[in-house]
């Protein structure tokens, strides 16, 4: 039986071991070494490209100083993706909740809605985004015709824009989740509630919140994750003014030909969050086990 699963296992597990694990040990690899002169590494050990991350050598003396300039960059992605993140569930949460209300025979119907407009690509409704939010675009002109503003709204290339952007990017991965949760919900549990004089705050609060939880944690996961590494909705949306890890990254690669960097950014990426998703699992045991 153990062979037979192997067996049937070992696609997967080639696929998963090529194109993941492979690619990451890599790049963890490539971030103890040396940068190449026109891009790619050179294989001498090295700890530069993590002592660039956090310090920075005066040139007067040629000690390491602290520095949080990359820091920042890391914190204001994080700020935006847990906006995104927050934003998505304000909406995700009543769709989820409003699609698994309806009579059966037209849920699918109101999912296939919430996807269809994620079968396009990405970057084509990135860029699509951008031309409804520019100065002289169909939401600026609307507003002006309705006398609404006198000039222009400038939304596009600020860190609002790329918010909206991350937002549009990932809302149905809060939907669907949630939606699953919620489609299995007892809702005789809030019949019963009712019968108890319990308000709908106290329901969504002690029942119905508690009982999708699960559906919501994936959802906010997620969102959150991608968000933190995006790459084309700051690039476009932002103009490139204000970097997130996503554009920090890509401009070792491509601009500054610093592969090490990029690759030392990238793993701490990884590592930050590998290590919040293990605090957060091993929390959710606790508790499952002291229940």
């Amino acid at each position: 039986m153990t062979r037979a699963r192997l067996l049937l296992l070992s696609p997967t597990l080639a696929m998963i071991g090529f194109f993941l694990l492979l690619p990451v040990a890599l790049m963890a690899v490539y971030s103890f070494l040396s940068p190449g002169t026109y891009g790619g590494v050179e294989w001498l050990l090295s700890f530069d490209a993590y002592i660039q991350f956090f310090f920075e050598r005066d040139f007067l003396t040629d000690e390491l100083v602290f520095h949080t300039s990359y820091l920042s960059i890391y914190f204001r992605s994080f700020v935006q993706a847990l906006a995104a993140t927050v934003i998505c569930l304000l909406i995700g949460f009543p769709t989820a909740y409003f699609i698994a209300t309806r009579p059966p025979a037209t849920r699918s119907a109101w999912v296939l809605l919430v996807t269809v407009p994620y079968w396009v690509n990405l970057l084509i409704r990135t860029v699509s985004m951008l031309f409804v939010l520019r100065d002289e675009g169909p939401l600026n002109g609307a507003l002006a015709a309705a006398g609404i503003v006198d000039a222009p709204l400038r939304i596009a290339y600020t860190d609002f824009a790329v918010a909206l952007g991350l937002v549009y990017s990932y809302l149905p991965f809060m939907v669907l989740p949630i939606y699953a949760a919620i489609e299995r919900f007892d809702f005789s549990l809030m019949e019963a509630a009712c019968d108890l004089y319990a308000g709908r705050w106290t329901i969504l609060r002690r029942i119905i919140l508690p009982t999708v939880k699960p559906g919501v944690v994936a959802g906010c996961l997620l969102v959150f994750i991608p968000s933190l590494g995006a790459y084309i909705a700051p690039d476009l949306l932002g103009g490139g003014k204000n970097l997130m890890i996503g554009n920090l990254v890509a401009l070792q690669f491509q601009g500054s030909r610093n592969w090490p960097f990029g690759a030392a950014a990238a793993v701490l990426l990884l590592s930050a969050v590998l290590v919040a998703l293990t605090v957060l699992a091993r929390r959710r045991a606790l508790s499952a086990a002291g229940n």
